[in-house]
């Protein structure tokens, strides 16, 4: 039954509760009945929707998934058409700017998804979340980033995106330790500072890399004739 004065459902109430106190406090700092007194329903509401405390948290994650990899294809598609070689940091773009416009335009949701996935994509524990939501469309991605970089070595690319997703989820973790570090001239939440720094700093990388692995296999023959 929807609450009177939100007209949100119990099984949604839910779920942006678990959202947010899982982001805060981690899936094992957080109870049933923490979820459900934030929610403002009865503890056996989670039974009855979701059937345990691990398959709300599969729910929480897979809310929000769907419409990022939606967009992120969508990007990235557009990125392709009319074009003979990708863009390097167009494909970047195309994989980060669905994150970053919701980070900083999204509300309070979305930065308690993007907290949320920061932990879980640092977790051995929660690894096939991210497998199963995720992986499809790093792949494509991946593919795009190999299209853009014919002479990379794959090897490369892949490291290039475990890189890039660190750093993406530091970012998403908002520390406050850059603001720190930084004597308060960069802050961590500065979701559009991040936005304008983050395809430029990581398709340098990418292309970096790939240049010197070019530069190796161009040097070897003739060190071989030496």
């Amino acid at each position: 039954m929807p609450n009177r004065k939100t007209g949100r459902s119990a099984k949604d109430r839910l779920l942006d509760a678990a959202e947010r106190l899982f982001a805060k406090r981690g899936y094992h700092g957080v109870s049933i009945r923490d979820i459900t007194e934030a929610a403002g329903v009865d503890v056996a509401m989670v039974s009855y929707h979701f059937g345990s405390k691990r398959a709300l948290l599969t729910a929480v994650f897979e809310r929000r998934a769907e419409e990022i990899n939606v967009e992120r294809l969508e990007r990235l598609e557009a990125t392709r058409r009319g074009r003979g070689r990708l863009d390097l940091e167009q494909v970047v773009n195309s994989f980060m700017e669905p994150l970053f416009e919701r980070m900083a335009r999204g509300g309070r949701g979305w930065k308690s998804y993007f907290a949320l996935l920061a932990q879980v994509n640092n977790s051995p524990e929660f690894a096939v979340l991210m497998t199963r939501n995720f992986d499809p469309v790093v792949h494509k991605f991946i593919e795009a980033l190999q299209s853009a970089l014919p002479d990379a070595d794959p090897r490369d690319v892949y490291w290039g995106y475990h890189f890039l997703t660190g750093a993406l989820t530091l970012t998403f973790a908002e520390t406050g330790r850059l603001d720190r570090l930084s004597g308060q001239l960069c802050r961590s939440t500065d979701s559009d500072g991040v936005r304008a720094r983050f395809a430029p700093f990581m398709a340098a990388g990418f292309a970096a890399v790939a240049r010197r692995r070019v530069g190796e296999a161009a040097a070897a023959p003739r060190r071989a004739r030496r």
